[in-house]
């Protein structure tokens, strides 16, 4: 099925309600994540502002949920943060040199597309390139996560994926360069292995896509 056919479902935009938010929470918690939730986008930004360290390499992967918040502006235009991005060299015709840049940072920050109520994380990306230090990468990976995309299961987060958060990013590229979006890879975490390293930061109301 081409971008162009796939039906946005405005359903996925609504925040999930204080039940499923706190039946994810629970799962979470129990499949090894340390999570936090709060009310706001702006809350979310004051907590990671403490979370992420100033003496360590700290990547901010591509995301509306960092950047409607103001998060990556915090991380990478500020001055107080260790940059991988704000220290990157201009990008050149090496894509995958590019990628690699942000494939081994201390800490990660971004998001994902999808939480199910069991406690698992999903991510839909065209080329992989967040994947790296999401699955194991960097030691430390923060994500922050509009209550919006809190879902029952897999099947519903990877409809989530398809019929929401694509035909978005879809648009928004198509708004800004006028290209078109793709899913070429899915990632789903579904425990964290090591203590203190996975961070959820659920706010209540939707942010992003």
């Amino acid at each position: 099925m081409t971008v162009e056919a796939l039906p946005l479902d405005e359903t996925f935009g609504n925040a999930a309600g204080e039940a499923s938010l706190e039946r994810a929470t629970t799962a979470l918690r129990g499949n090894g994540f340390e999570v936090h939730v709060v009310d706001t986008a702006e809350q979310a930004r004051e907590l990671v502002g403490r979370l992420v360290p100033t003496d360590q390499s700290v990547f901010t992967a591509s995301s509306e949920t960092l950047r409607l918040s103001g998060i990556t502006a915090d991380i990478d235009e500020s001055g107080k943060y260790q940059s991988v991005r704000a220290a990157a060299p201009p990008p050149s015709a090496d894509v995958y040199a590019t990628i690699r840049l942000g494939a081994t940072p201390d800490v990660v920050l971004g998001s994902v597309h999808a939480v199910t109520e069991a406690g698992h994380l999903v991510i839909g990306s065209a080329s992989g390139s967040q994947f790296a230090p999401y699955a194991s990468g960097a030691r430390r990976a923060i994500w922050v996560v509009g209550a919006q995309k809190v879902v029952p299961d897999l099947d519903t987060a990877l409809r989530r994926v398809r019929t929401y958060s694509l035909p978005r990013e879809n648009q928004r590229l198509s708004d800004l360069y006028g290209q078109s979006s793709f899913i070429g890879r899915f990632l789903i975490l579904e425990r964290e292995a090591f203590p203190d390293r996975g961070v959820v930061v659920l706010v209540r109301e939707s942010i992003g896509f």
